[in-house]
């Protein structure tokens, strides 16, 4: 079998691992991956930036590949390197950080460095772009201490970004040089609408302005234009434009122009070096929209791949946003140039505009503010350069060729959009692929096309399209409201696939995805560990664990980290330990050099920035149960020191609480699971904001249910009082095991309390004959758990898994 190349990406951004991730598809074992990325993030969506400044979203849910995804692709990622140089004689790839690494071929994807204007005081603190997560988390620290933003320019970015400081309680300003907003996406007359909205909003803007200076002395206090004018500001965002970072061509000796010049095969002058996304430059231009370099992307992994492919031949662009809530679209030429026509529909009362450039009887252009509905169909039109004379009235008004007379439906502009059109931007997802995922896949809803798709998952713009390809290709079966399953990948319940499972015997989660008509057969990210774990629960003594189910963190038995190093913690019983195990800890900590040892809120050890290879040794030498902080199942038994020592004690908390840790380690569940037990009603274990938590009182224990205390904090319910450290055990048993039986995957006991309700789960427990079955039931699983370190320790195969990847060593970063 012929050795993997070694193939490497200089950035991580959006258009060069789409184009690793065709690759991947094409040639999944052709080439050994290694990436290199300046930001100390895994691969996000920069386009969300805005939505998560503007509150829609979190950091979280931009992320569009996380670490796991590079684990489970082998791909080796390294954050934090900038590359330098790239030795193009010794065909080697250098970072500011002293790592070199060998390739076969390399790509740069180094995207575009935000434009700074040149101008005194540009330096200042409190002068920032944006760009990225750290301009946004520095307007975020802002907003917290000031309140006079000024965002230079009046284009998408700068609009965007100005939404984001409105939301943030920001006052705010948009300074912008040209008369009207967007002037490379809009006419003045949409322009000029957009700015209402948007003044509505709170935005304030200052037109026609040159910025000549930011005043202040250490920080910046304000703006001083050339017309001799000011405003004040506490905070300076330039969004004046991007320039593509072609720092590591240029030192490379690799051809250069305004962006690294690439062929139709976006190669560039040097055999083996390649160039995609916004700092390439093709015949002479660069793009700066996603579309265009996702097709780049598809057209560099077909050459990789080996794939016979045309040349990427250039894009013509169009623009479907929704700025600050609006919906905006343009494409092609739509100034009003000699020798076109201009057609164009205003209504103020609906915040709409429409308007259409035609030149020799061909669609040219278009502008549509407010509703962009017909975007797709315009730039289907324009793309084609097909003769739309007679049909200007049909396309300006949006009247369907039904109602004028001849052959077609309302949706027949969906069925005549191009395959190759893409519907969603954010996430480059075409016509064709969302047709071949109702067709082929079953995918008969927006929520089975999100998530198989990924098309309107981001800003949402998208979704009358989706809708409308529904309605031609999936026919009847959307003419109802889909019913949502755990998943995109089936319309099927938690309890439904628990009762089929249990009816039909399905021992497998293939064989599950299979009867039950799974929509995608593969299964999904959400849909695989769900069913792993309903069968593990219902099968306990017949079911084999699908590892390649579960997730890395559960797969390695250790949480990975921001940088990709792992955390280990070893499990200490109630937060009692001794003089041996914590030498046993240190002793390896040293060894192996880990870079911090911590306590846990949980009374543990967590030693943090182990290397993958080393996981297996340190758990040998370590000689410890883990402590599975890292899966679904029980973390932590926190607990005070009790009767044993503290004056105010009641119970044998510690006792107490190892009894339970020991009883229920290895247990799976739906979700995490934390215990804690106190003393006494002082309630120092904090056993009252717990899944479950255990409170001495005089002559008794009070068991507490359904408590959180992470970003939605929610105070237990008293679930019932007991006498004896056996009856503890007993309710708990029943109660947690009733949790697994019954809760969706990935449901807290908090959510799911909720759901159920305090009193269905009284009267699930009321009958002691119902407690002793559950009990009977939990014990069963538990006792043919072991801890999985074990298998691994002792399992040569296994350890295989854990041997780091030839070629570049991994870096702490």
């Amino acid at each position: 079998m012929t050795a993997p190349r070694k193939l490497i990406l200089i950035g991580n951004g959006m258009a060069g691992v789409r184009a690793i991730e065709h690759l991947l598809k094409l040639a999944p074992e052709a080439y050994e991956i290694t990436i290199f990325g300046a930001e100390p993030h895994p691969n996000y969506n920069r386009i969300m930036l805005s939505s998560v400044l503007a509150g829609g979203v979190e950091m979280k849910d931009i992320v569009i590949n996380d670490l796991a995804w590079y684990e489970e692709n082998s791909i080796r990622l390294h954050t934090g390197h900038t590359v330098t140089r790239i030795d193009t004689q010794l065909k080697k790839v250098l970072t500011d950080k002293g790592l070199e690494a060998e390739y076969d071929e390399v790509i740069i994807a180094t995207g575009s460095h935000p434009f700074m204007l040149p101008i005194p005081g540009a330096d200042k603190e409190g002068v920032i772009a944006f760009r990225d997560i750290k301009d946004c988390e520095t307007m975020m620290d802002a907003s917290k201490k000031y309140k006079q933003a000024v965002v230079i320019g009046g284009g998408l970015l700068g609009l965007e970004a100005a939404r984001g400081l409105l939301h943030l309680g920001m006052d705010v300003s948009v300074v912008h040089i040209h008369s009207y907003l967007m002037e490379r996406q809009l006419d003045e007359p949409a322009a000029k609408m957009l700015q209402r909205e948007l003044e509505a909003q709170g935005m304030k803007f200052l037109l026609q302005k040159q910025t000549a200076s930011v005043a202040g002395k250490r920080r910046a206090q304000g703006l001083t234009f050339a017309d001799g004018s000011e405003v004040a500001a506490d905070l300076v965002v330039m969004a004046v434009g991007i320039k593509p970072n072609v720092d590591v061509a240029k030192a490379s000796g690799i051809t250069v122009n305004r962006g690294i010049v690439v062929d139709d095969f976006m190669q560039t002058n040097v055999p083996g070096v390649y160039a995609v996304g916004e700092c390439a430059e093709h015949r002479g231009i660069a793009y700066g929209l996603v579309a265009p370099l996702y097709d780049q992307g598809a057209v560099l992994a077909k050459r990789l791949a080996g794939v016979e492919t045309p040349g990427y031949a250039g894009s013509v662009t169009s623009t479907k946003l929704k700025v600050s809530g609006v919906d905006v679209f343009s494409a092609g030429k739509f100034d009003e140039a000699p020798g076109t026509r201009a057609l164009k529909i205003q209504d103020d009362l609906a915040g709409t505009y429409k308007k259409l450039v035609i030149q020799d009887g061909k669609l040219v252009g278009a502008v549509l503010f407010g509703d962009t509905s017909d975007g797709a169909e315009l730039f289907s039109s324009i793309k084609k350069e097909e003769n739309i004379a007679g049909r200007e009235k049909e396309l300006l008004l949006g009247i369907s060729s039904d109602l004028l007379g001849s052959s077609g439906s309302g949706d027949s502009k969906y069925e005549a959009m191009a395959d190759d059109e893409i519907v969603c931007g954010c996430n480059g997802v075409s016509k064709s692929t969302i047709k071949h995922a109702i067709q082929e896949k079953g995918c008969t809803s927006v929520g089975a096309i999100k998530s198989c798709t990924k098309a309107s998952a981001s800003c949402g713009g998208c979704k009358p399209i989706v809708e409308g390809l529904l309605r031609v290709y999936a026919g009847d079966a959307v003419s109802e409201p889909i019913k949502e399953g755990i998943c995109g990948c089936t319309t099927l319940s938690r309890d439904e696939i628990v009762e089929k499972m249990t009816q039909m015997r399905l021992m497998s989660t293939k064989e599950v995805m299979h009867v039950l008509d799974w929509h995608n057969k593969e299964g999904c990210s959400k849909c695989r560990p769900a069913l792993n774990y309903y069968l593990g629960m219902l099968f306990p003594e017949e079911y084999v664990d699908e590892k390649e189910s579960r997730f890395t963190n559960e797969r390695y038995h250790a949480n990975i980290q921001k940088d990709g190093t792992y955390s280990v913690v070893p499990r200490i019983y109630g937060g009692v330990t001794s003089p041996a195990d914590l030498k046993k800890i240190a002793a390896v900590a040293e060894k192996y050099d880990v870079p911090m040892v911590k306590f846990t809120g949980g009374q543990r050890l967590d030693l943090l920035g182990v290397k993958k290879e080393d996981l297996p040794k340190i758990w040998e030498e370590l000689d410890m149960p883990s402590g599975h902080a890292y899966g679904k199942t029980l973390r932590t038994v926190k607990t005070c020191v009790g009767s044993t020592f503290c004056r105010f004690g009641t119970q044998d908390s510690i006792a107490m609480g190892i009894r339970m840790e020991k009883a229920f380690e290895r247990m799976t569940a739906p979700a995490k699971v934390k215990l804690a037990v106190s003393g006494c009603p002082r309630n120092c274990a904090e056993a009252t904001i717990k899944d479950l938590g255990v409170v001495a009182i005089d002559g008794g224990w009070e068991l507490y249910v359904g408590g959180n205390g992470g970003v939605k904090v929610r105070a237990c319910d008293l679930l019932c009082t007991v006498k004896t450290e056996d009856e503890v055990m007993e309710w708990g048993s029943a109660y947690l095991q009733y949790y697994r039986e019954n809760a969706q995957w990935n449901e807290r006991t908090a959510a799911w309390l909720e759901r159920v309700g305090l009193d269905s789960i009284k009267k699930a427990l009321e009958k002691q004959e119902d407690r002793l079955a559950l009990v009977e039931r939990i014990e069963k699983t538990l006792s043919l758990t072991t801890d999985p370190w074990k298998e691994i320790v002792q399992n040569d195969h296994l350890r295989k898994n854990f041997e780091p990847l030839s070629g570049v060593q991994p870096v702490s970063i």
